[in-house]
């Protein structure tokens, strides 16, 4: 089963979360602020539980320290109305957000969602390919590379980019996306998909011919150009 780290300084909320993914069959570690959390963090670890209002050293902190070096899904534990968290840690490499409170059903739904992206265990699709012009993903390895460069993506971004591959030409709506990407219904003001969508457009090379990859369609969604 999945290993999790949880990063929090609250106690009583750690232990009681302990409690439920414990139950739920997943190995969890837990760590109280940002510098504990990163020297828990091993080649291990499934998945980073991360709040952002801690001492020492906050989560936006943590997350970018951590993103240096390390690819680990992140999900973010916001406070209710934080905004501008929630869109600095998307800008940083967040997989996803979830606002406090929250409810146990929708914190593991949410943690379901991310850790099916990075499910990297099947042989079969070790060694299938996405291709799309001069895109090639990899599945099974969860790596993609354009113009023959391996590109740097979060594990969110790498599955924003594989719905693309396989839809070219086709628009997709955010509303599509949030629930084949990040595994819930897009709600009202929620910008993960914008942010992701700008992330992934940031790390693709230009085109030969100039042309955006990813197009932008006002009240409609995204689409991958072709020609």
């Amino acid at each position: 089963m999945a290993n999790i780290l949880l990063i929090d300084d609250d106690i009583e909320l750690t232990s009681l979360l302990k409690e439920v993914l414990t139950f739920e069959g997943f190995n969890v570690s837990e760590a109280n602020d940002g510098e504990a959390g990163l020297e828990s963090l091993n080649e291990q670890t499934d998945l980073i539980l991360l709040d952002v209002m801690m001492p020492r050293l906050n989560g936006i902190e943590t997350l970018k320290r951590l993103r240096e070096k390390w690819e680990t899904p992140v999900l973010m534990l916001t406070a209710k109305g934080e905004e501008i968290d929630r869109v600095i840690g998307l800008e940083l490499g967040a997989d996803d957000y979830l606002p406090k409170p929250f409810s146990d059903r929708e914190l593991l739904a949410r943690i379901r969602a991310i850790l099916r992206r990075t499910d990297t265990k099947s042989t079969s699709k070790a060694n299938e390919c996405l291709k799309y012009q001069d895109i090639h993903v990899y599945p099974g390895k969860q790596e993609a590379y354009c113009q023959e460069q391996l590109l740097d993506l979060t594990t969110t971004e790498f599955a924003l980019l594989a719905h693309f591959v396989q839809n070219p030409g086709e628009v997709a709506t955010k509303e599509t996306l949030s629930l084949d990407v990040l595994g819930k219904r897009l709600s009202a003001f929620d910008r993960a998909i914008d942010m992701h969508v700008s992330n992934l457009r940031k790390k693709l090379p230009e085109r030969e011919d100039g042309k955006p990859r990813i197009k932008t369609l006002r009240g409609r969604g995204y689409l991958l150009v072709e020609n």
